[in-house]
């Protein structure tokens, strides 16, 4: 028996090497994805996503991009080349994302045309005010994927009105910034494709659920940044069709967000179960149920969940990398008042989105300002990597940090080191193991230290998902538990302190930034 509509299939046999199961369907595809936020190479991704029934990505290398510029994008092309899940470059557009802040390269419009053969797409064009600015750098890299006939990729959280409709006629296609319906329904009614985006720390999925039923023909999925751990634990794009089945959403219409759409936008060669497909699908329970029992792709089957799968992938790699050798001490983040009132960055669980918090600190002028762990404002700081520099430090409220620091070399964009925690001795700890390590995620609580080492661009390492993930949960144990930190993802939501594209209050190495207004502001005020 097959069910279909006109250009998808899914097929009911009863001959198929699973007794229990009944059907054939398409793979998943991930519309916008950065690797390196698994903290797994390429190959090591692909172990770990195809158990939950994807077949292809589309990857931007933003993050190795901004450390290591075209050696980390052909890292990447070179490691994801030799993956069994089918994976297409979008070309990063925006290194640095910034002026604003320090990082490890550029990559301008000559290398849009490198690698333009490579790619599918021209990835997320995060310097949207470049774009309504008429930056002539910016215009160019538009320009050439144009040329190119790759689709470009938006990133433009809350961006409306007229500023957003000559964002898309500069031709921006898509964006995974939305966040409310309202917000994602203009950017549709303009014009634009939306990819719904449910991650480990942005997830989206609720508030834009309503689309599946509205608007199936406008919208894909991505995980954007997402963390093995929770991969592992809420599956990948599965996690969608779970979600949209459990509201009632045709599976068809959810086969146009999770397959059919990203192949007509990015012209993907991936199979959708049709004659003269490549052979990419998966063997499923049920429907109602989707658990994924095998997977396919061009006519192999990688994955069979009666197999024991060991991680297939041993590449041993080189680390590439780019940090400075640097040691600090306490009284290197001593913050000395100089006004009243302090802006605090101001974080909630679940959301890249920040606020400014008023602390009215009640120290004197020129006075040594500490933490203030009953209120839970606890101090962060940001140290370039790249080359020796005054630390950027501020403050920062919603981690509810009670002891010690956390700190981390992943800090998008740039990937500076970022820590957040309750006193001088604990983050100078934190910091100096960063930089020995020359990247990776360090807890420091009770006078020890655990960390994982992250020797490929400070960013991932070449080990298999399952001890990577079991690592990395138990940082974040040791974080809430020893620390005291209450947010889900601790890690995910500390690196985007320093994402100065997305509003409000962030903190880069060279200081806070006020992203609605596009400028520095000063720690303290009267």
């Amino acid at each position: 028996m097959v069910f279909e509509d006109r250009i998808l299939s899914i097929a009911k046999i009863d001959d198929l090497p699973h007794p229990q199961c009944s059907y054939l369907v398409p793979g998943l595809i991930d519309s916008h994805v950065h690797i390196e936020s698994s903290m797994l190479t390429p190959c090591r991704f692909s172990e770990m996503i195809k158990r939950f029934g994807t077949v292809a990505i589309v990857y931007d290398p933003h993050e190795i991009a901004n450390v290591l510029g075209t050696d980390g994008i052909q890292f990447m092309i070179d490691d994801a080349n030799r993956a069994e899940v089918k994976m297409f470059l979008a070309i990063p557009s925006c290194v640095p994302a910034t002026s604003f802040e320090t990082n490890g390269a550029t990559i301008k419009a000559i290398e849009i045309e490198k690698f333009s053969s490579k790619a599918v797409a021209l990835a997320e064009m995060m310097n949207y005010p470049g774009v309504l600015s008429d930056d002539q750098d910016v215009l160019a890299k538009l320009e050439l994927a144009r040329l190119n006939s790759l689709p470009i990729d938006g990133h433009a959280p809350m961006l409306s009105g007229n500023d957003l409709l000559k964002y898309i006629s500069a031709g921006v296609s898509t964006d995974h910034e939305a966040s409310t319906l309202e917000e994602a329904k203009e950017k549709i009614r303009s014009g634009m494709k939306i990819i719904v985006r449910e991650g480990s720390a942005a997830r989206n999925f609720s508030a834009l659920s309503s689309l599946f039923f509205s608007n199936p023909d406008d919208i894909m999925v991505c995980t954007d940044d997402a963390h093995p751990d929770d991969i592992i634990s809420r599956g990948h794009i599965n996690r969608f069709v779970h979600l949209a089945l459990s509201l009632g959403v045709s599976i068809f219409d959810i086969y146009k967000a999770c397959l059919l759409n990203p192949i007509a936008h990015y012209n993907l060669p991936v199979g959708s179960l049709r004659v003269g497909d490549p052979a990419d699908f998966l063997i499923v329970d049920s429907i109602e149920s989707f658990n994924v029992l095998s997977t396919f792709i061009s006519g192999k089957e990688v994955f069979n969940v009666n197999q024991s799968y060991e991680c297939s992938v041993s590449n041993n790699l080189k680390p590439i990398n780019n940090f400075i050798n640097r040691q600090f001490s306490p009284s290197d983040f001593k913050v000395l008042v100089r006004g009243k009132f302090a802006r605090v960055i101001s974080v909630s669980d679940g959301e890249l989105l920040t606020g400014s918090y008023t602390w009215n600190h009640g120290y004197s002028f020129g006075s040594e300002i500490c933490s203030d762990i009953e209120n839970d404002i606890a101090k962060i700081a940001v140290i370039n990597r790249y080359f020796e520099a005054p630390i950027s430090l501020g403050f920062i409220k919603g981690f509810v940090i009670h002891s010690g620091a956390i700190a981390s070399s992943i800090a998008h964009d740039s990937h500076n080191v970022v820590i957040v925690g309750t006193d001088d001795e604990s983050i100078s700890i934190a910091a100096n193991k960063i930089f020995t390590l020359k990247g990776g995620l360090v807890v420091v609580h009770d006078t020890k230290i655990d960390y994982l080492s992250l020797p490929i661009a400070g960013l991932m390492v070449d080990d298999d998902y399952k001890s990577v993930a079991d690592k990395y949960l138990s940082l974040i144990s040791l974080a809430k538990n020893c620390c005291g930190v209450k947010l889900n993802s601790p890690f995910m939501t500390m690196a985007f302190m320093s994402l100065l594209v997305i509003p409000s209050l962030k903190i880069g190495d060279k200081g806070l930034f006020d992203v609605d207004k596009f400028q520095f502001m000063s720690l303290f005020f009267d």
